[in-house]
């Protein structure tokens, strides 16, 4: 496959399916300037977890790992007019960033993005929440799906980005520890009976990658 392909389909998907977006837009420009990594999820990916978020009339919503908060902007938008996310950021200058991108988009009072350990803070959080999104560093990811299924109400939804590093998972000599930790993430899911869960391959602006979709029983 020629490897400019699926980066032309995923940008065909976004002009034909999302309408264009100054915010979003900004968001990612003014990430960028800041010296951000280009790691925010794709367009047809923030529709997803908008779309998720929609379909149980979602009102309170966590994150882990806010980078720039593009994704931020996409659940915030996602939740019902009460609604409040909560998103975790261990590093100050994206949360600072974020912060801007998120009074931009003019969601400052609808987001909370808490600086600190994710390990630290989640352990203070209060459920239930009806929808936990999980894109942070990929060594902790079990850890923090332990969390997820504490917070997350029953029919809440429990996502989780980048589960399938470019298929690296079913090496399991990989000592990476994105790699080590992707796979304790699967093994925990898959042992987990208060979840049923299911993965997708993704191909695109990401590379080949992944999305981990958990439906708390």
């Amino acid at each position: 496959m020629d490897p400019a392909l699926p980066l032309a389909v995923d940008q065909a998907l976004e002009r034909a399916l999302l309408p264009a977006d100054p915010a979003l837009d900004a968001a990612l420009a003014a990430s960028a300037a800041a010296g951000l990594p280009a790691i925010a999820v794709s367009a047809t990916h923030g529709a997803l977890l908008a779309l998720l978020a929609q379909s149980i009339g979602a009102r309170r919503a966590l994150e882990v790992g806010t980078l720039g908060g593009y994704s931020a902007i996409w659940l915030a938008r996602s939740l019902d007019a009460a609604g409040h996310l909560d998103t975790l950021e261990r590093d100050p200058h994206h949360a600072a960033v974020a912060r801007a991108n998120l009074a931009h988009a003019g969601l400052a009072e609808r987001v909370t993005v808490h600086e600190g350990v994710a390990l630290d803070l989640l352990p203070t959080f209060v459920p239930p929440y009806d929808l936990v999104f999980l894109d942070a560093d990929k060594e902790n990811n079990d850890a923090y799906f332990a969390h997820a299924v504490r917070l997350t109400r029953p029919g809440g939804w429990i996502l989780v980005d980048n589960v399938v590093r470019d298929g690296r998972i079913l090496d399991t000599t990989d000592p990476t520890p994105q790699v080590r930790g992707v796979q304790r993430l699967l093994a925990a899911v898959g042992a987990e009976p208060r979840v049923e869960a299911t993965a997708i391959q993704t191909v695109g602006t990401k590379g080949h990658d992944g999305l981990l979709i958990a439906r708390v029983r």
